[in-house]
């Protein structure tokens, strides 16, 4: 029977899990049996890099924490070798790095488990399909391009339709004020042509003036 150090000790490991699980947005638990010192230092790097974290955990205490954590549908995978990859930001990550290893060692010495996602347990079907998608950055840039390309395009059809009218690109915003000038300097001509008109009747007069 452990002594109360020990026991303590266990308790304090079974509560620090369980915070992580339950304050993260997704992990993966994985069979590193096999694996090298190197690859382990590699595959550490890459997670480290993603901000995904990882440790090595006994199968008796995971499974204690998986409990406390409303995840224990995954006891049943609690068997030979065990290893934590979880993230708080990207929950893509712990899925796309491990997944990237696994294939990148071409064998059975790194094998995924089982997983999680906003605390329930996913299918290794979904692991694998979520496993392919790119990283966090990567799809908001994508998101912000679908979002840009149609101002984008906008931009470009006024710029082409300005261009062909002779006006430079970026005098296309002064071309409607020019064109509102135009008409109403044109109405105002009339006017000034019909003064003359006017008087042209006085000066025929004026000759019969001698005729008396």
């Amino acid at each position: 029977m452990p002594n109360a150090k020990v026991l303590s000790e266990k308790q304090a490991i079974v509560a620090g899990l369980v915070e992580t699980l339950k304050s993260s947005a997704s992990g993966v638990l994985v069979n590193y049996e096999g694996i090298t010192v190197s690859e382990d230092t590699e595959l550490r790097n890459e997670l480290r890099k993603a901000g995904v974290e990882y440790s090595v955990v006994k199968n008796t205490l995971v499974r204690r924490a998986l409990d406390d954590a409303g995840l224990s549908e995954l006891d049943d995978i609690l068997h030979g070798t065990t290893s934590l990859a979880v993230s708080k930001e990207d929950p893509i990550a712990p899925m796309r790095v491990v997944n990237k290893f696994a294939k990148g060692l071409g064998d059975d010495r790194f094998v995924i488990k089982a997983g999680f996602m906003d605390g329930k347990v996913l299918p290794l079907e979904d692991i694998s399909a979520l496993a392919e998608l790119p990283s966090k950055e990567v799809l908001l840039g994508q998101v912000l391009g679908m979002m840009l390309s149609p101002i984008t395009s906008l931009a470009i059809v006024i710029k082409a339709i300005a261009e062909k009218g002779g006006v430079p690109a970026e005098k296309a915003e002064e071309t409607p004020a020019a064109e509102v000038e135009a008409p109403a300097a044109a109405e105002e001509a009339p006017a000034e042509a019909a003064a003359p008109a006017e008087e042209a009747p006085a000066a025929e007069a004026a000759p019969e003036t001698p005729a008396e």
